[in-house]
């Protein structure tokens, strides 16, 4: 059985020559058993007729907010967006693109897309140079980091009679795209997921902290693979630059280690999986002077007390339903004191990272790991992106998770 059959799909079809295509891809998409419902711009009803998307969906086609057909039927974008399990945008301009980028909302299209909780694909169809326009890549860019699915452009023939990228995906292809990421998005679809992330910054006057230099890249993507396959995810994190906006993510911004851990409290018994991918202070200053301390002497001592270590307690808490992942950040006897972690914390699998590695640890948007199971195995990895790592690290978790 198709991953498609029974899916609820919402086509937009925008003001391009490629909207023809529009027809096939209906038809290939209600071959697969799916329920399809067609919302046309405007522009796009000048290139194919709303009654032929109409008499291939089985389904009225919307063009605006109210019927022109003198009914007045309010078409509700906010029911239309709850009721899709995909929205496809095919064909995709560079103006609907650039308008779902800035949240712009003009007509049933960009509302019904403000409106959706449901995975987002959008096939781009323009000419080579507005694809390759910096202003387009950047809308691009942005759809993506708002957890949109983009199905690339292909090469070929335009309609400009220039050949290059920007030809918008055959509906075949479109098609398996959308099957394959429905077989692998149920990977992890009805898990509640734990991900900690970033620093913890502890204060020592209203101006300065301790604190370390990660960034929250490695637990961001985390979080977002996650995600995309499907998992509701409570992300805590530490101080970061990075956004991350996901149907399936809860963000949870926090500043210390003792807030960290009230936030992982309240959700460690119903997760079925705790990623704790943070780099948590390990010290905090003892007394936290309420006015900025002046520099006077040579010296300066401060009296340092342990914070909670969150992997352990969480660890001697764990439930028999739930997979636990920690991180080791080591400099020296590195395998040893990552498994000692491993087990001291009753964790499942720890990921075991150097600083002496170029281009892995803080700041980078590569990695060097290791990962290290309960049962003993171990895997070495290359120097891969964060988001490569993200996919193994998750990987061996459904592997593992499983067979516990």
């Amino acid at each position: 059985m198709s991953p498609l059959n029974g899916k609820k799909i919402l086509l937009l079809v925008t003001g391009s020559i490629a909207a023809y295509k529009s027809a096939l891809l209906v038809r290939l998409l209600i071959k697969q058993q799916c329920e399809v419902k067609v919302l046309l711009s405007k522009s796009a009803a000048e290139f194919i007729t709303p009654l032929t998307l109409a008499t291939l969906s089985k389904n009225p086609v919307l063009v605006d907010f109210v019927s022109t057909d003198g009914t007045g039927t309010w078409h509700n974008h906010v029911e239309l967006g709850l009721w899709a399990d995909a929205i496809v945008v095919a064909p995709a301009t560079a103006n609907t693109i650039a308008k779902f980028a800035h949240g712009l909302c003009d007509n049933l299209l960009t509302a019904t897309y403000l409106s959706a909780k449901c995975p987002i694909f959008f096939a781009p169809a323009m000419d080579l140079d507005m694809y390759k326009h910096p202003s387009t890549l950047h809308n691009i860019q942005l759809l993506q980091k708002y957890g949109n699915q983009l199905i690339p452009a292909e090469f070929g023939e335009l309609a400009s009679g220039l050949v290059g990228e920007g030809r918008m995906a055959e509906p075949e292809h479109i098609v398996a795209f959308l099957e394959n990421y429905f077989a692998q998005s149920q990977t992890f679809a009805g898990y509640q997921v734990l991900v900690t992330a970033g620093p913890t910054y502890e204060p020592i006057d209203p101006v300065r902290f301790i604190g370390n230099h990660s960034t929250g890249k490695m637990g961001y993507a985390i979080a977002e693979a996650f995600a995309q396959q499907g998992a509701k995810v409570i992300l805590v994190s530490g101080p970061s630059h990075l956004q991350i906006q996901h149907v399936n993510i809860q963000l949870h911004k926090v500043m210390t280690a003792d807030e960290m851990y009230a936030i992982c409290s309240q959700y460690a018994n119903t997760a079925h999986i705790i990623v704790l991918s943070a780099a948590v202070a390990d010290y905090k200053p003892a007394q936290i002077a309420t006015q900025k301390i002046k520099k006077k002497d040579e010296t300066l001592h401060l009296e340092l007390t342990k914070n909670i270590d969150i992997a352990q307690t969480l660890g001697s808490q764990k439930q028999p339903h739930q997979f636990i992942v920690g991180f080791a950040l080591e400099t020296e006897n590195e395998y040893e004191n990552a498994f000692n972690k491993l087990q001291s914390k009753n964790l499942d699998m720890i990921v075991l990272n150097s600083l002496n590695d170029q281009g892995a640890g803080f700041g980078h948007d590569t990695n060097k790991v290791s990962i290290i199971s309960s049962d003993g195995e171990v895997k070495n990895y290359p120097l891969l992106t964060k988001k490569q790592l993200a996919t193994e690290i998750l990987r061996i978790i459904q592997q593992k998770a499983k067979k516990g």
